[in-house]
């Protein structure tokens, strides 16, 4: 699991700079494997409900081991980058390292106060559903 490093870089970084880091991560969120790319949008069930950007998410975990996959619309840099920072981090976690993920990132990346209420409850949602999925499938 490599969240933590990633979180590292956020540390003493001021709300502009914060910001400025998670729109560039948006570029690293990887691309879907060809079967969940066929699905894309048509993937209801896999839609983040609090999150006003449309953000498609599927969970698995195998072999003891997290892996993430999600569609963002390049349009929402922001929201693909908070996205593309948890699938690129939590790549390999084990089931026990997700359940002790805080509920709330926007402390740790710098952006509590930088970001909108609508932002916050959807990058909420976002970290429940991850949890909540994992857990079932643990």
């Amino acid at each position: 699991m490599k969240l933590p490093e990633l979180l590292a870089d956020f540390e003493g970084a001021d709300p502009e700079e914060s910001l400025e880091m998670l729109i560039e991560f948006s570029d690293e969120l990887p691309p879907l494997s060809a079967g969940r790319a066929v699905l894309g949008e048509a993937a209801q069930e896999c839609r983040i409900q609090e999150c006003q950007t449309a953000v498609y998410l599927w969970v698995d975990v195998q072999d003891g081991k997290v892996r993430l996959e999600a569609f963002v619309p390049e349009k929402s840099p922001t929201v693909r980058g908070f996205v593309a920072l948890l699938v690129t981090g939590l790549e390999g976690a084990t089931p026990s390292e997700v359940a002790a993920l805080p509920d709330d990132f926007l402390p740790l990346l710098g952006l509590s106060a930088t970001l909108g209420m609508t932002r916050q409850r959807g990058f909420r949602g976002i970290i429940s559903r991850i949890k909540r999925e994992v857990a079932s499938l643990a």
